[in-house]
């Protein structure tokens, strides 16, 4: 039987605080540059040039709702992103899998204090690689590395 480890809600909800953020302060910088009179007549120079807050709050609005975008996107590329670790082989990705055969060691030394642990293998052209798999990634890894440890043990 096939265990999975889908992607963290820790990761999600971060992207989702992320994107918030950046709308949140887009909305900001667009109101303060270009609504808001007092704060503007404040960040003019006696010449009537805009002083550089103000130039930066006309200018940051699209850059910051562009990076929202960026975020929601990669947010729906990885919503489905898991890990399966099923009966011969350890699979990352469609195009990333680890036989466990291939795998050299596990260092699971740091999992019970940070979450994380390190598989050492040999990929297909036998050089040595390092793979650090982290429960803010994934959920249910406890399982993974259970398995991990019962196939190559």
């Amino acid at each position: 039987m096939a265990v999975e480890a889908p992607i963290s809600k820790y990761k999600k909800n971060n992207l989702k605080i992320y994107i918030v953020f950046c709308i949140g302060i887009a909305i900001w910088c667009a109101y303060d540059g270009y609504f808001n009179d007092k704060w503007i007549a404040e960040h003019k120079n006696p010449d009537g040039s805009p002083q550089p807050y103000l130039t930066f709050n006309r200018n940051a609005p699209p850059f910051f709702a562009g990076a929202a975008v960026l975020l929601v996107g990669y947010l729906f590329a990885v919503r489905n992103k898991k890990i399966i670790a099923e009966e011969n082989e350890l699979v990352l990705s469609k195009k990333e899998k680890i036989s466990y055969d291939s795998i050299q060691k596990i260092d699971k030394t740091h999992f019970k204090k940070k979450g994380r642990f390190v598989i050492t293998y040999k990929n297909k052209c036998g050089k040595e690689v390092s793979h650090k798999l982290s429960d803010r990634t994934y959920d249910n890894l406890p399982a993974i590395l259970e398995k991990l440890v019962a196939k190559i043990s």
